[in-house]
Parts: C-alpha cells; sequence; structure tokens
C-alpha cells in the first residue's frame, strides 16, 4: 500500500460511538454454533443478507460470527439518520477506523463533502475497503434506510467489495439493492427466518436459560409450535414459568393468544399498523394457506396480491410457499392471534369469510380445503356432501387419519343420522380397517337416516350403498347377502366406485353358496370395474384364485396370485383385508410349489392380519379356515386347530354360512387324524434327499458326494437344487442351517448309517 497520511476519524467528525460498536454477547445467550460457522465458512460471497421479523436473533448471530471469525469486522446499527448519506458514510468510515486510522483524504472528503459524496467520499470509502480486504462490514436494522440515496451508496459499495469481503444486511424486510446479478454469480448469500429458526437442541438451551426444564418430546413439541422463532420460545418459557408458579402443568399447548405472545405481536407489529392493512391480515388469518385470488374472491376485493407483497416485504411472519410467490402461509402462532383478533371485532363476518373461501376452493378443485371451510362456516349439509365425495379418495390415496378425523367429527356432533351418505361411507372405511363394532353401528345409522338427492356417483338414492355395506357385514347369511347384493348392483349408476364392492359381495355369495362358475364370471367383472379400490380388486382376484384351485387349475391360480400381489404392492393403502388375502393366496401357492419357508412366513403375516377382518364374517372365515388348511398341510396341528377355533367362534355369531361351517367340520376331521409333526415331511424331502443333506455339511465336492454314494454328478447337484428348493435357502451352508433348525440332524445321521 502506497504511504498515504493517516489519521483518527473521530477527532476528524460527528459519529455516535455506539452505533459503531460489536454489540456485546449477554452471559447466557445459546450459542448459534452450526449457523456461525456456515458464515465464517462463507469467503466468496461479495454480500449477505440477514432477513427475519423481530426476535429471531439476527443481531445475536451476527455478533456471535464476529467473536469468532479471524477476519476484522466493522459494525453500524443504522437508524434514521442514516438516510443522510453522508451521515451514513461517516459512520461507516468511522467503523472502519475503529481497528485501523483512516487515510487523511477520506477524512476530508467526509469532513468537507461539497456537493455530492459520489466524486470524492464514496470512491474513498470503496477504496479504503478494498486495501482492507479481507473484511465483514455489517450494516445492522438496514430496514430503517429508505432514502435513495443512502440505498444507492450501500450498492456502490457492494459492487466494490473483493474477495474474501463480504457486506452484511440484517434487518426485518429485504434490502432495496439490485442484488439480482449477484445472486445469479452464485456470489451472494441469502438467510432467512428458516435459517435462523432454532433446532430443538438449541430450543432445549434456550429454554433452560430462562430456567424451564421440559422433556425431550415437550421441546420438540414447542419449538415445532414456534417454528424455531427464538423469541417465541422465550415468551412460551415464560408463559411456563408462569404457569409452574401458579401450578399449571408444563404441557398447555402454546398459542397466540398467550398474553406474553399477545403483548409482543401488538407492540412489535400490530400497534404500527394502518387500520387498512391490520384488517386485511385479520380477514385472511381464516385461512391456513392463500393467494391473490383467494384472498380476492374472499374479502370481495382486488389487489390482495399486491397487499401480500407489501406483507411479505414487511416481514409480517408471512411465509411464502412456492417460488413464484404466488401462495402464502402466517407463521402460525401470529395467525392465531389475527384469528383471535378477528371473533373479537368482526365475530359476524367468520362464517361469511370462511363460506367465500369454501366457495372458492370447490370451484377450483379443492374439495379438501372446501371442506375444511364449509365446516368452519358451520355449513354441515355442505360440508357433509364434500366429505361424501372425498371419503374414497382420502382412503385409496392412502390419507387414513386425515379421513378418520373427518369422520370423527360427525360421529362426536351426532351427525350420522342425519347424513347417511357420511354414514355409510364410514361403515365402509371401519369395515375395511378392521372395526366391526364401529361398522356396525355406523351402517345402523345409515339405515335410519333419510337422503335427498343425488350421491357422488350419481345414483339416486342411498338404498344401494346401504344394501352393499349390508352385504359386506353378511348379518344373516349367505342368501341374504346375495339378496342385498343384487340390489345393489341393480340400484347402482353407471361406473359407480360401489359397483365393484357391490359385485364383489354377489360373487362370493354365489361362491359361498355353491356356483363357482357364476361367481367366477361376476368377480372378474368386479375387479374389472374396481377402478383403483384396492381391496375390492385384491379380494375378487383371490376369490377367483381360490375358485381357480379348487378346480384344479393351479396355473390360473398363480397367476391370479401373482397379479394380486403385485396390484396390493403398488398400493399406497395400509390396506389389511388385501393384505390377509395375499397372505393367504401366498400360502396356497407357495404349499404347492414346495416353497415350505416362505410358506411358513405368509401363514405368519396371515394370522396376524386375520384380527382385521371379523366385520366381514364370511371373508374372516373363509381366511382362517385357509390358514387352518396350510398349518395342517405343514403339519402343524395346534396352529390350525387355533385357526379353526376362531372360525368356528365366528361361524356362531354369523349363522347362513353354510358351506363354510361345512369346510370346517372337514377340517377338524383332518386334524384330528393328523400325526405329529416331523422334521422331513415338514420340509418335504424324499429319501435321496435326506441321504444328500449331511454331506452338504462337509468339505466335500459334488464330484466327491456323487463318488461316495456311486451316483453321477449331475444327480447330486440335481438334488442339492431340490434341496434348495424345499428348504427354502439358496446355499449348502444355509440348507444345512435350516434342517438343524427343523431338528433333522440326528434322524438324517441315522438315514446315513443305514444305508451303508
Amino acid at each position: 500500500m502506497s504511504r498515504r497520511k493517516l489519521v483518527p476519524a473521530r477527532s476528524a467528525f460527528d459519529f455516535l460511538e455506539s452505533k459503531i460498536q460489536v454489540p456485546p454477547l449477554r452471559a447466557g445467550t445459546v450459542s448459534r454454533t452450526a449457523l456461525v460457522n456456515r458464515l465464517r465458512a462463507t469467503t466468496s460471497v461479495a454480500a449477505t443478507t440477514v432477513v427475519a421479523p423481530a426476535g429471531y436473533g439476527k443481531t445475536t448471530v451476527l455478533a456471535q460470527w464476529a467473536a469468532r471469525d479471524s477476519r476484522p469486522f466493522a459494525w453500524v446499527t443504522l437508524d434514521e439518520r442514516d438516510n443522510d448519506p453522508i451521515v451514513l458514510l461517516r459512520h461507516i468510515a468511522a467503523a472502519l477506523e475503529v481497528d485501523e486510522p483512516l487515510e487523511a483524504r477520506l477524512v476530508d472528503a467526509l469532513e468537507k463533502p461539497g456537493a455530492s459524496i459520489w466524486t470524492k467520499a464514496l470512491p474513498r470509502l470503496a477504496n479504503q475497503l478494498f486495501e482492507r480486504s479481507p473484511n465483514v462490514l455489517v450494516l445492522d436494522d438496514f430496514n430503517l434506510l429508505r432514502s435513495r440515496a443512502s440505498i444507492e451508496a450501500v450498492a456502490a459499495l457492494v459492487d466494490a467489495e473483493e474477495e474474501r469481503s463480504m457486506l452484511v444486511l440484517a434487518g426485518r424486510t429485504f434490502p432495496r439493492l439490485p442484488l439480482a446479478q449477484l445472486r445469479a454469480s452464485g456470489r451472494l448469500l441469502e438467510l432467512g427466518p428458516a435459517d435462523l429458526a432454532m433446532t430443538k437442541r438449541e430450543g432445549e438451551l434456550l429454554l433452560r436459560q430462562s430456567g424451564v426444564r421440559l422433556r425431550a418430546e415437550r421441546v420438540a413439541e414447542l419449538v415445532e409450535q414456534c417454528e424455531g422463532w427464538p423469541a417465541a420460545l422465550y415468551l412460551a418459557a415464560l408463559s411456563i414459568r408462569d404457569g409452574e408458579a401458579n401450578g399449571g402443568a408444563e404441557v398447555v399447548p402454546l398459542s397466540g393468544d398467550d398474553r406474553y405472545l399477545t403483548d409482543y405481536f401488538r407492540s412489535e407489529y400490530l400497534a404500527r399498523l394502518r387500520p387498512g392493512p391490520l384488517r386485511f391480515l385479520r380477514r385472511t388469518s381464516v385461512l391456513e394457506r392463500m393467494s391473490g385470488p383467494l384472498c380476492d374472491a374472499m374479502l370481495e376485493d382486488e389487489g390482495s396480491a399486491q397487499e401480500l407483497e407489501k406483507i411479505e416485504r414487511a416481514n409480517l411472519f408471512l411465509v411464502p410457499l412456492d417460488n413464484r410467490r404466488e401462495w402464502y402461509r402466517y407463521h402460525h402462532l401470529f395467525r392465531d392471534l389475527l384469528q383471535r383478533e378477528l371473533v373479537e371485532n368482526e365475530p359476524a363476518l367468520v362464517p361469511r369469510l370462511h363460506g367465500r373461501a369454501a366457495d372458492w376452493f370447490e370451484e377450483h378443485g379443492d374439495e379438501e380445503s372446501a371442506l375444511e371451510h364449509a365446516s368452519a362456516a358451520g355449513d354441515l349439509d355442505r360440508a357433509a356432501a364434500l366429505l361424501t365425495a372425498l371419503v374414497l379418495p382420502l382412503y385409496y390415496s392412502g390419507r387414513i387419519a386425515t379421513l378418520d378425523r373427518w369422520l370423527a367429527r360427525f360421529e362426536r356432533a351426532g351427525l350420522l343420522e342425519r347424513y347417511p351418505a357420511v354414514a355409510v361411507q364410514g361403515a365402509r372405511i371401519h369395515a375395511l380397517r378392521g372395526r366391526p363394532e364401529a361398522a356396525e353401528k355406523w351402517l345402523d345409522a345409515a339405515t335410519l337416516g333419510t337422503f335427498r338427492g343425488t350421491l357422488p356417483d350419481g345414483t339416486k338414492t342411498i338404498a344401494p350403498w346401504v344394501s352393499t355395506a349390508r352385504a359386506w357385514l353378511c348379518r344373516k347369511g349367505a342368501k341374504q347377502m346375495l339378496a342385498d347384493a343384487e340390489m345393489a348392483v341393480a340400484g347402482l349408476a353407471a361406473g359407480s366406485s360401489w359397483r365393484s364392492p357391490a359385485l364383489l359381495a354377489q360373487g362370493s355369495a354365489l361362491m359361498l353358496l355353491g356356483d363357482p362358475d357364476r361367481a367366477d364370471a361376476i368377480l372378474a367383472e368386479a375387479a374389472e370395474a374396481a377402478l383403483g379400490a384396492t381391496e375390492s380388486h385384491v379380494m375378487a382376484l383371490g376369490q377367483r384364485a381360490l375358485i381357480a384351485d379348487e378346480e384344479g387349475e393351479h396355473e390360473r391360480a398363480d397367476a391370479l396370485s401373482t397379479e394380486l400381489h403385485e396390484l396390493l404392492v403398488a398400493s399406497p393403502v395400509d390396506a389389511y383385508v388385501a393384505r390377509a388375502v395375499d397372505s393367504t393366496a401366498t400360502v396356497r401357492t407357495m404349499l404347492r410349489h414346495g416353497r415350505w419357508n416362505e410358506a411358513r412366513a405368509a401363514l405368519t403375516a396371515g394370522q396376524e392380519l386375520a384380527p382385521f377382518l371379523d366385520a366381514l364374517p364370511w371373508l374372516a372365515v373363509q381366511v382362517r379356515l385357509e390358514l387352518a388348511r396350510g398349518f395342517v398341510t405343514l403339519r402343524d396341528a395346534g396352529a390350525g386347530q387355533e385357526q379353526l377355533d376362531e372360525a368356528l367362534a365366528l361361524l356362531r355369531r354369523a349363522p347362513g354360512l353354510d358351506s363354510l361351517s361345512a369346510r370346517a367340520e372337514e377340517l377338524q376331521r383332518e386334524i384330528d387324524v393328523a400325526p405329529e409333526r416331523d422334521g422331513a415331511q415338514y420340509a418335504g424331502l424324499t429319501r435321496a434327499e435326506l441321504r444328500l443333506l449331511p454331506l452338504l455339511a462337509t468339505h466335500l465336492s459334488f464330484r466327491e458326494i456323487a463318488e461316495q454314494l456311486f451316483v453321477s454328478r449331475n444327480t447330486i447337484k440335481t438334488q442339492a437344487i431340490s434341496v434348495y428348493r424345499k428348504l427354502g435357502v439358496s446355499s449348502r451352508s444355509e440348507a444345512v442351517a435350516e434342517a438343524q433348525r427343523l431338528g433333522l440332524g440326528e434322524h438324517l445321521r441315522v438315514v446315513v448309517t443305514n444305508d451303508r
């Protein structure tokens, strides 16, 4: 650097000492180590923006960074006076002078700026930054900088930043600077609320520093409620301490109506707003997510998109949900407060706002959001109609928890008889989820209710839906099941989502009544009409596979079993009924092909799933009889008897299933005479394969084994492959281990000895 006259800035012009000091770190401040390390490692950007609402710890993080970085830091805390560009530049120069005296020409230019700062003061200050590189210049509270001249001066300093130096702009709103080029070139680091949000560990430390100790799961819950917002976590700690002092429980959920949060929001934000923007915030708080067109429709006004942009720029806890800045949501706690204020100030408007939101969402094809708002508006008729249409789409998309939540709302409110379409849909879902008592209760409610209008599938009356559900629950035997199913099929609209289950019930009833040919044709129609209804499709295929097996068409049975298994694997639904049917189909296939281990695994899975079928007694008995027969085939009479006993108990509660009763009696006779299980019988090994098995445990090759047993090498290889297949293994060592698990060791040694 050339020799230039350097003078202390402090003697050249006036400035506020407090504004150029790095804020001291308070004792007990939570260390934001991960974020600070990220900033320390950032050396290739010209500018960093740190933008978040109040209470996110922006200044604290930057002060911790300044304390740990090896680069010199110059710090200016901005205020209204810095909207005069010469005042701003003087404070920046004074901050630089803290570490090293300033060049005399710069001091002179700042002391006597003349008509323009652009010809002398700003270029010389930029040159001073260049010569001191690497360094970091922090301009805190940048949102207070509004004058065009001051903002343009900062933009010029950003352009002058050299490698390893950085200008940091921190504030509540994004700086109005031309930063697009820096962003595109990768020379801009942007930190927002998500980056500044505290982790679970940091939240726990903050709570401890505030004198609050909670269980780990409660800390995680609180951090999630606050969305990592440090100020909210601290205020939550105050509330918890107050609650403990007053004998309250720590588990009270935090919400926007907490008095500490309410005071904070009002003092920091709401009190500063004009009536128009405040009214917009309150009224749009009924929306979980919002866009300009949605807000326009709900408020019956225009300009909402621009208002949302203003709110985002003001950093009023508005979170963008997409990169196009079309959809937003409020911070959960902020929304809580706004909703409370809306109820206090405009209670009569709340249902109207929800109703308009429901209109908009339904018009735009979002029935689920429309349902939420219709319910909040108290429009039960509309909510019931929407839920009726949504039950099956929610179920078959795997969103069982959401569906259960909605069904429970109608049950708790005692609305099932008033809305029979909801009740019968609920009966169907409860049956599929293995809840027999709930299924019968909801079906009874549907039977007592009165429905007027057209159902979502185009059916003109509720009777075919009720008949289908009644056929599935099969309270009065196979003949009534068939009658109910036929009535349903005749009354359903073309393309109805209930057609497949109605045909399934019809075909299954025909099976039970001894008409397999007609049953198979109708079940094929049920599978074709399933339209994504996994259970109906799988159950129809499973019934057809059983018919094929009983008629000796084993290849067709295997193909149907494979098809239903692939269908189930591709389904997003945790379908208990379908999985149970898949297990029984797998048992039959594996037993037929001598794959005993896989059959045993499928039997175990079937045992676990069988209790979920009890709402459908005909299927529950059928599956248990199949499982019992599988166990008997594997010479496990005890497990077979257990499944048979459960089937008999169901038959006593479900009369009119004569063919299943006859099968149960036949199976009981088989179990009564079944011998004790023997390992060799279990595995289905031939005498030649038993003779080979102990030799597989030796070091002998197939050629050496063949010589010892006086057969060809190919014969030994063929026998070994057969052993592997029957034991469900793929190697010699696995075959020996499985044989030992089956208890074949001593028996096999005797066989080999006798043969010698």
